[in-house]
């Protein structure tokens, strides 16, 4: 869920109420840096860094990123190297570092269950994080943006102490081009490292056809999948078939689109149903429909324990609340190629005229794309970054069209945007799903905020209603026997 949306706040409350939370793994390295550089308000990532298990790591990153009382409002925030092939041990070290603390902290202090969401379609970052999370006790891995075929032997290699490849998706590679990303846990244990225990993997899919794919022909278990639909936040799998677009310029998802249940059903695995589930009767409806459960976001985006930040989580529930909050499946918004939910607000860099003064520049790289340069080496390039530099890497004119910075704008939405030369921060970018219009239905009478525990209880409502017997003449599927382990997936 964005970056640092659901961070270790949102996915611990979850936790707490017997639920899985969910940590978005994203950037999580920029984000323990910025955070120490803002000077760790209540000290949670410094807690977590004297928890490391390797303290000369640790302490080398404080003495990098920490700033005591926190930089001055107008300094900008140091910038980490971007994610590449073969990156420093400064950068490994704080990706493996990001992605500890936040299941660390989301974990801390009590025994519930706790997962971490990343993007196939980021690959760089993959291995350290999923070791930095193993190495905090994560329960669930979940993965989706791509086919992630090869993370269930990664886990396993993990959990053994072994170090692990990860091929990479490089434009312009012939049939014998292979460029591989590599984590050794040795990099950050100069002894044995420990053994992990393995998590569960998930993953998210839109179809039948990319259930089957990774339930047959993984390197590794697949524990479950998550059913995604085109209405849920962040990157939506594209329609089948050519790319039509609504008068809007939204594209037009068909019959083709929705996921043959049936076809997932007989794989005998369990799955949860996502895009639009935040509500009791849908929650039945989905265990009727013989799901294991839900996975919900866009209602957990605006309650107390997000990571947005608080004014603007309080201007979209105001929003929210006149019929006023509106969201754009944008087609061209992310460099990933995917179309991108965005929320429709001030400020946003999804607003033409922000879009359009806002100097080009690419300084975090995450969504950046691998191509083969003429040497045979590798190179990166993003379709947001400055059309000149893009076109004089072999990139298209076209490919650049409407694509904003996703980096920069999601970590803005958190409060950790940064400060530019000209005394301006860098604009935001918010994603959320199309729930979001009428999110303050959370609200309660006379409130101007809800948390967590409050989406949690309409949602096991509907639980409650599906485990109860139906009245005679009912026409709705019957509930199927849910299938055993893993628990519930709610974030």
């Amino acid at each position: 869920m964005g970056v640092g949306v659901s961070g270790w706040r949102l996915a611990r409350a979850v936790s707490m109420t017997g639920q899985l939370g969910v940590v978005s793994g994203t950037a999580m390295g920029v984000v323990l840096a910025r955070f120490l550089q803002a000077g760790d308000p209540g000290g949670h990532y410094r807690r977590a860094m004297e928890a490391f298990p390797a303290s000369s790591v640790a302490e080398r990153i404080l003495r990098d990123h920490y700033i005591a009382g926190g930089k001055g409002a107008s300094a900008p925030f140091r910038l980490t190297a971007m994610p590449s092939l073969r990156p420093s041990a400064a950068l490994t070290e704080l990706m493996v570092a990001g992605n500890f603390a936040e299941i660390w902290l989301a974990k801390e202090g009590h025994d519930g269950v706790v997962g971490m969401n990343l993007l196939e379609k980021i690959q760089i970052p993959t291995l350290p994080s999923l070791f930095g999370a193993m190495l905090a006790g994560v329960n669930y891995i979940l993965m989706g943006a791509g086919i992630p075929r090869s993370i269930p032997g990664v886990l396993d290699r993990f959990a053994r102490g072994e170090p692990a490849e990860l091929r990479m998706d490089v434009q312009n590679c012939g049939p014998n081009d292979l460029f591989d990303a590599r984590f050794d846990p040795r990099e950050i244990f100069q002894e044995s490292p420990p053994l992990l225990n393995r998590p569960y993997f998930l993953a998210i899919i839109s179809s039948a056809t990319l259930a089957m794919t990774l339930a047959r022909k993984s390197n590794g278990k697949v524990d479950g999948f998550v059913i995604e639909g085109p209405t849920a936040g962040g990157h939506n799998a594209p329609p089948r078939g050519p790319m039509r677009l609504n008068a809007a310029g939204e594209p037009i998802y068909g019959p083709r689109d929705v996921p043959e249940l049936e076809k997932i059903r007989a794989l005998d695995l369990p799955y949860w149903l996502a895009g639009s589930y935040a509500s009791a009767d849908k929650v039945a409806e989905a265990i009727r429909l013989g799901a294991a459960g839900v996975q919900v976001g866009t209602a957990f985006a605006f309650c107390r324990e997000s990571g947005i930040a608080p004014s603007l989580k309080q201007r979209a529930l105001e929003m929210s609340r006149r019929g006023a909050l509106a969201v754009y499946t944008d087609p061209m918004a992310s460099p990933t190629g995917f179309p991108f939910k965005v929320l429709q607000m001030e400020d946003s860099i999804a607003q033409t005229e922000i879009y359009a003064n806002r100097r080009r520049i690419c300084d975090l790289g995450y969504l950046r794309h691998l191509y083969r340069k003429e040497d045979g080496s590798v190179g990166y390039r993003c379709p947001a970054e400055p059309v000149e530099d893009y076109v004089a890497k072999g990139g298209a004119l076209a490919d650049t069209v409407g694509r904003k910075c996703v980096c920069n704008g999601l970590v803005g939405t958190i409060g950790l945007a940064q400060s530019l030369s000209d005394g301006t921060l860098e604009p935001m970018l918010m994603t959320a799903g199309d729930d979001a219009a009428t999110v303050a239905r959370f609200l309660k009478p006379g409130e101007d905020s809800y948390g967590a525990a409050d989406v949690v209880e309409t949602l096991l409502e509907g639980a409650r209603a599906a485990a109860a017997p139906l009245p005679p003449g009912n026409s709705q599927m019957p509930q199927e026997n849910p299938p055993s382990s893993p628990p519930p997936s709610e974030r």
